[in-house]
C-alpha cells in the first residue's frame, strides 16, 4: 500500500532562469510560477519530478547569524533536527532524521563536492559548516526522496542535502559582521569581494572567528575558518576555484543515561577546569562514586578537527545545447576525539593490565586516577565528477560519472593525565603510553549515471534514468589490538577486501503542468548505501572484533537499499480573499521500502565460527515507511506571511531479530527517534520599511527511545524570535548597516531534546533542551 507523505512548502520569491545550463546545475531550485506574496520563507522546485525544497542563505541567517545550515532545515516538513547548542554546530550531540532515515543514511554535497555520511567520527567527509562558512551559504536544497540520480554519494538512501556557496560580487565590497550574546559568545566575520577585475575575473576571501562558552559547563567552543572563491566567466565556459580551511575545537558533554533505579541528572557536564574537584571525585583506585552508576563525570572531553578542502570546476559551453562540467576536489582532515576519564571504569583495568601487568595503574597514568583516551583520525581523499548535458529537441540527456579515492585511518591511543601537570581540552595529547589499535582503509568509489528528461508535450515531462554504484575497499590494521583485550579469544582485528557492485539503480518520474501555477509530480527511485569503511567503531565490517566476524559479514551481508515512491501537488496562487492575497505550497505523499537494515548484534552461538557473545554486523530485516508532508505560506499583502508545515511519518520495522539466542521483538515497532507528528511555522511581519519580525515555532511529537518501544520521550514545542532592521545611519565609511536580535527557546522550556537509542532492557540516554539565550548581530558594508 502506497502510503501517505510529503514535503510541503511555501515559495514566494521568483527566481529568474539561469542564463546557461551550468548555472542551472548549480542553482537547481527555480520558481517558475509568479510569486503570490512579497515575503519569502521556503522555495520549491517547479522543474523536478520529486520533492525538492530550499532555503536561501538570507532566510538561513534569520534563524541565527552563523547558524549551521542543517539546523535551519528543521523548519522544513519531514525534518527532525536537534543539537544541544543554539548554533547547531556541536556534532557530538547532533541528531537528524528525514522521513525515518537517520543522518548517516542521507547524502550531502557542497557545490557538488561529496561531504560523506556525517558520522561523528567521520571517515569520508566533513560537516557542511566546516566545508563552508555559514555566512557564505547561498542556499541549501533538501530532496526527501533519494535525490538527483547524479548526486555523488554512497549513503543517500533517504534523500540529499545540497549546500551551495555564494558567488563573488560584481562590485568591490567589504562586509563586516559581529555577533555577541549569551555565554560570552563572540562571532566575527569579514569578507572582501574584489568586484570585476576585467576579463570576467572576480573573487572573494573571508575569515571567521567564532567563540562561545557552553551553556552548562565551563567549555569554550571555537572555530577559525577561511573561505576563498575565484570565478572566471567567458563565452566558452566558466572556471571556479574554491578553497576552505577550518580549525575547530569543541569541548563536549556526555549524554545522561536513564535506567530503572538510577537517578538521572538533567545534564552531565565534565569537571574541567576544577582539577581539585576532579581528584576528590575518585577513590584511591580511580573509580567514580558507585551511586552515580554509568552517569559518572569525566574530567573533560572534546573534538578537534582541522580540514582543508578545495575544488576546481570548469563548465564548458560547447553551444547553446551542450554543456560539459568537470570538477576535481581534494580534502584532508586531521582530527582527534579526546576523553579524559576515570581509569577504573567500563572494563578499563583489564585493558590496561594487558599492557602493564602487575603494575599500579594509577601510577602508570600519572597518579591522578584519570587517563586520556584519543581516537585520532585522518582523511585523505580526492575525486572527480564529470557531467555532460545535451538538449536534443524534446530530450534533455544527462550522463556522468563520479570517482573518489579515499585513504582514511583511526588510531586509538591512551595518554597519562599527570597529577602535577594536567592537560586541557584545548591541547592535543602527545607521547602515548598505549596505541591500542590503528586502522588504515583504502577505498575507491565509482558511480555512473545516465538519464533522459523527455518533454512529451508542453505540459507533460517524463524522466527516466539509471545509476550504478561500485565500491572497492581494503582495510588493514598497522597496529593490532592485543589478543588478550579482544572478545572470544580473537587473535586480531579484521583485515581484508570487500567489493560491492550495484549496476542497476533505476529512477522514473513525471511532471504534469495542470496550469501555469499548479503541477503534479510523481517519482519512483531505488538507491543503495555502500558498506561503511571505518576502522574505529560503528556499523563497519572493519570495526568488528574478529576476523571470523568479518569473513562471515563479507560472505552473507547485503548493502542497505531503499525504494522510494513519491506523489505530490505544488502550486502558487494569487487570491483576493480580503486580507489573504496569495498562497504557495506543496503536498507530497510517500512510501518507502527499506531493505536489509544493518545492526551490530551479539552473535548466535550456533554459528560455530564465533565464540559466544562476539558482536557481529548483520542484516536484520526491513522497514516500511508511509508519510505525508503538507506545507505552504499564506500571504497577507506584502507585510505579513505565515508559513506552516505539518508532517506525518509512520516508519515500522517488519522483522524481529536474534541477539545470541534471544529474540528481540522489533517486528511492528516504530523506528526510534522518529516522531509521527511534527508541525513547524514561521510568522513574518514587516513593520514598515526597516523592521522585520519573525516568530519560529517547532513542535516535535513523542519519540520512542528503544528499538522495542518500551520507553519513549515526550513531545516538545519551542519558540524562537528574530527581530532585524536597518541602522538609520550612513557614513562615508559604513553602508547598509543592519542589526538583528535573536532569542532561542523563547519560553525557556525544559525537557528531552533527543534520545540516544537503546537496544532494549529499560535504558536510554538523552541530551537536554538548552535554556533561553539571546544574541545581537551588527553588520555593514565598506
Amino acid at each position: 500500500m502506497i502510503a501517505i507523505a510529503a514535503g510541503a512548502l511555501c515559495a514566494s520569491l521568483a527566481h529568474a532562469a539561469p542564463a546557461d545550463e551550468a548555472a542551472a546545475a548549480e542553482a537547481p531550485i527555480i520558481q517558475d510560477t509568479p510569486p503570490a506574496g512579497a515575503v519569502a520563507t521556503v522555495e520549491i522546485s517547479t522543474r523536478k519530478t520529486r520533492s525538492a525544497v530550499a532555503m536561501s542563505g538570507t532566510e538561513i541567517q534569520k534563524v541565527m547569524p552563523g547558524v549551521n545550515p542543517l539546523k535551519a532545515l528543521q523548519a522544513l516538513p519531514g525534518v527532525s533536527f536537534q543539537t544541544a547548542d543554539p548554533w547547531g554546530n556541536n556534532e557530538q550531540n547532533l541528531s537528524l532524521f528525514v522521513h525515518g532515515f537517520n543522518g548517516q543514511q542521507l547524502g550531502y554535497t557542497m557545490d557538488g563536492v561529496p561531504l560523506g555520511d556525517q558520522q561523528y567520527g567521520n571517515y569520508n567527509g566533513l560537516a557542511p559548516q566546516r566545508a563552508l562558512t555559514s555566512e557564505n551559504v547561498r542556499s541549501v536544497v533538501l530532496s526527501t526522496g533519494a535525490g538527483d540520480i547524479g548526486t555523488p554519494s554512497t549513503s543517500n538512501l533517504g534523500g540529499t542535502i545540497e549546500t551551495y556557496s555564494i558567488e563573488p560580487q560584481s562590485r568591490r565590497n567589504v562586509n563586516l559582521q559581529q555577533t555577541v550574546g549569551s555565554h560570552e559568545t563572540s562571532r566575527s566575520f569579514l569578507r572582501f569581494d574584489s568586484g570585476e577585475l576585467g576579463g570576467g575575473n572576480r573573487f572573494y576571501i573571508s575569515g571567521l572567528r567564532h567563540e562561545a562558552k557552553a551553556w552548562d559547563f565551563d567549555g569554550r567552543q571555537s572555530n577559525d575558518q577561511i573561505n576563498a572563491k575565484f570565478v572566471h566567466q567567458s563565452d566558452s565556459g566558466k572556471l571556479t576555484i574554491f578553497a576552505d580551511w577550518s580549525d575547530k575545537i569543541e569541548p563536549n558533554e556526555d549524554s545522561t543515561l536513564h535506567q530503572a533505579g538510577m537517578a538521572a541528572p538533567y545534564t552531565r557536564p565534565f569537571l574541567y577546569p576544577d582539577f581539585a574537584a576532579a581528584l576528590t571525585y575518585l577513590d584511591a583506585n580511580g573509580a567514580p562514586p558507585a551511586a552515580v552508576g554509568a552517569n559518572f563525570r569525566n574530567y573533560y572531553s572534546d573534538a578537534q578537527r582541522t580540514d582543508k578542502l578545495a575544488y576546481v570546476r570548469y563548465d564548458a559551453y560547447f553551444n547553446d545545447d551542450v554543456t560539459w562540467t568537470n570538477q576535481y576536489y581534494f580534502h584532508h582532515n586531521d582530527g582527534v576525539g579526546v576523553v579524559a576519564g576515570p581509569i577504573n571504569q567500563a572494563g578499563l583495568p583489564a585493558l590496561f593490565r594487558a599492557y602493564y601487568p602487575n603494575q599500579n595503574l594509577k601510577t602508570v597514568f600519572g597518579n591522578s586516577g584519570y587517563a586520556t583516551r584519543t581516537t585520532e583520525y585522518k582523511i585523505n581523499r580526492q575525486g572527480l565528477t564529470s557531467t555532460l548535458r545535451w538538449d536534443l529537441g524534446a530530450h534533455r540527456i544527462q550522463a556522468g560519472f563520479w570517482f573518489e579515492h579515499n585513504n582514511s585511518g583511526a588510531y586509538r591511543r591512551w595518554y597519562p593525565l599527570d597529577v602535577n601537570s594536567p592537560s586541557t581540552p584545548y591541547q592535543r595529547p602527545s607521547n602515548p603510553l598505549i596505541t591500542q589499535y590503528g586502522s588504515d582503509i583504502d577505498n575507491n568509489v565509482v558511480q555512473l549515471h545516465l538519464q533522459d528528461e523527455w518533454k512529451l508535450r508542453p505540459d507533460l515531462t517524463l524522466q527516466g534514468g539509471v545509476k550504478s554504484s561500485l565500491q572497492f575497499a581494503e582495510g588493514i590494521f598497522p597496529v593490532q589490538q592485543l589478543p588478550a583485550t579482544l572478545s572470544g579469544g580473537s587473535q586480531g582485528l579484521p583485515e581484508g577486501k570487500i567489493t560491492t557492485k550495484k549496476w542497476l539503480l533505476p529512477q522514473v518520474g513525471a511532471r504534469w503542468d495542470m496550469s501555469d501555477s499548479v503541477q503534479v509530480f510523481a517519482n519512483i527511485q531505488k538507491n543503495m548505501r555502500q558498506f561503511v569503511t571505518y576502522g574505529g567503531g560503528g556499523n563497519s565490517p572493519w570495526s568488528l572484533s574478529s576476523q571470523a566476524a568479518f569473513d562471515y559479514f563479507k560472505a552473507t551481508a547485503k548493502p542497505e537499499t531503499s525504494v522510494t515512491y513519491e506523489l505530490g501537488l505544488r502550486g502558487s496562487r494569487k487570491l483576493g480573499l480580503g486580507p489573504l492575497t496569495g498562497f504557495d505550497g506543496q503536498v507530497a505523499l510517500y512510501h518507502v521500502d527499506f531493505r536489509d537494515r544493518q545492526l551490530a548484534i551479539s552473535s548466535n552461538p550456533i554459528i560455530t565460527s564465533f565464540a559466544g557473545g562476539t558482536t557481529i554486523l548483520s542484516n536484520v530485516g526491513s522497514v516500511k515507511t508511509d508519510g505525508v508532508d503538507l506545507g505552504g505560506t499564506f500571504h497577507f499583502g506584502s507585510a505579513f506571511s505565515f508559513y506552516d508545515a505539518v508532517s506525518y511519518n509512520r516508519s515500522r520495522y517488519q522483522d524481529s531479530y536474534l541477539s545470541g539466542t534471544t529474540t528481540v521483538p522489533t517486528a511492528g515497532k516504530t523506528v526510534p527517534n522518529t516522531p509521527e507528528w511534527m508541525n513547524k511555522f514561521i510568522a513574518t511581519l514587516k513593520a514598515g520599511a526597516d523592521i522585520e519580525i519573525q516568530l519560529h515555532g517547532d513542535y516535535v511529537g513523542k519519540r520512542y527511545a528503544t528499538y522495542t518501544n518500551d520507553l519513549n520521550v515526550g513531545s516538545y514545542f519551542l519558540l524562537g524570535l528574530n527581530v532585524s532592521g536597518k541602522v538609520p545611519l550612513t557614513t562615508s565609511l559604513l553602508k547598509n548597516m543592519r542589526w538583528s536580535v535573536n532569542v532561542t527557546n523563547l519560553a525557556n522550556r525544559k525537557g528531552v531534546l533527543q534520545p540516544n537509542v537503546g537496544q532494549a532492557g529499560g535504558s536510554y540516554a538523552t541530551y537536554p533542551i538548552p535554556p533561553r539565550m539571546g544574541f545581537f548581530n551588527l553588520k555593514a558594508d565598506i
